[in-house]
Formats: structure tokens, sequence, C-alpha cells
């Protein structure tokens, strides 16, 4: 048993994604962020930078934090989508999507849909970042089906935060390879069910 301590956010539904898709039993225990349980010594005994999501894989006595090192375990233990073939390119993409694609479009998030008005500079500095994220990744999957050739853990990384496109602004529909990639992975069986993290009937947003 996976329990996978969280919030509805992407770098939550990630790992309950990667969990739907290798079939994993899990449980969810949800952190309640806004009310600052991050923070609560039993929390950061867990995750020392008070973030979430956390999983304790309960077969192994095992605790993982951060999210990346979370779908590399998960892939490590389940032999799926990290195979050892393609492991450099993955690690590369996965990198890409920790330390730049999330952080990045997670600032989009704070100035331009949480604090509009706020700082102009702000606004305009993550906007323009956030379009040429789009413009990467549109051109890395003009020639690739998916980021790391196969489907594999840098896309189940990466998706959740493609997801929240209609924050952005920017217009999905305008970048028709990373549209296509989209679409493709939305149809999967379990990434619509690992979206729905917290069992709400969410929807997968339409490009």
């Amino acid at each position: 048993m996976i329990e996978l301590l969280t919030a509805n956010t992407p770098n939550g539904k990630k790992i309950s994604i990667m969990l739907e898709e290798i079939k994993f039993d899990y449980k969810i225990t949800k952190v309640y962020i806004n009310k600052g349980e991050q923070f609560e010594p039993k929390f950061r005994s867990l995750s020392p930078f008070s973030k979430i999501p956390v999983i304790i894989d309960h077969d192994n006595n095992v605790s993982m934090f951060e999210s990346g090192a979370i779908l590399m375990y998960l892939g490590d233990k389940s032999k799926k989508f990290y195979p050892e073939k393609n492991r450099n390119l993955i690690n590369q993409w996965l990198m890409g999507q920790m330390a730049y694609v999330g952080p990045l479009l997670g600032q989009h998030h704070q100035f331009h849909h949480y604090n509009p008005g706020k700082s102009d500079w702000g606004e305009d500095r993550y906007f323009k970042i956030a379009k040429s994220i789009y413009k990467d990744l549109d051109e890395r999957l003009e020639k690739n089906e998916f980021l790391a050739k196969d489907y594999s853990i840098a896309d189940i990384a990466t998706f959740p935060w493609i997801a929240r496109h209609d924050w952005h602004d920017i217009g999905l529909k305008n970048f028709k390879n990373l549209t296509r990639w989209y679409k493709t992975i939305s149809n999967r069986e379990a990434v619509i069910k690992g979206y729905d993290l917290l069992k709400r009937d969410e929807k997968i947003p339409p490009p």
C-alpha cells in the first residue's frame, strides 16, 4: 500500500496519475496547505522543505519527498515508464520539468492568476517565460510523440502543469504539437482517474 500525502495541485496530481498508471494500491491523505498543515512537525519529518507530495511505501517502510524523486522511485518499483534503456533522456526532461517548467509556470500562476495587478513587471516577465515554455515543448514534440520519445514519467510530470493552460492565457491551441500531446495523454484512462485526485469528478480541461 502506498500512502500519498498531498494536496490537489499539479505536483500532487503527478503522483496520483503515476499510481493509476502502474495500478498500485494507494490511499490519499489530504494535506490542507491553506491551513498550514505542511509546516507541522509530523509532516516536516517526512518533507524537510514543507512541500507536498510525500509518499509512504508501507510495504517497505520507505518515505519519499519531492515529486520527481517519487516518480523515479515508483518507476523503479513498478518497472514501468522509466526504462533503463532510455533513462538518461527521461532524466533530462524530468529535471527540466522540476527545475524550469513547474517553478516558472508556478510563478506565472502567482502573478497572473492569483495576484493580478500587483506587479506589471512580474506579470510581463512570467507571461513571456510561460509562452517560451509552450514554444520549447511544442518544438520538442514536433519530432517526438512524447518528451523522451516513449511515454514516461517525464510526460506524467509535465502534463498536470500544462493542464492549467486555462490559467496561463497563452492559448494551448496555438501550439499544435503540444496540443496533440496533451490530447493523447488526456485520453489515457489512468490519467483521467489520477487527475481526479480527490475523487470529486474533476475533469481534465479541454485544449
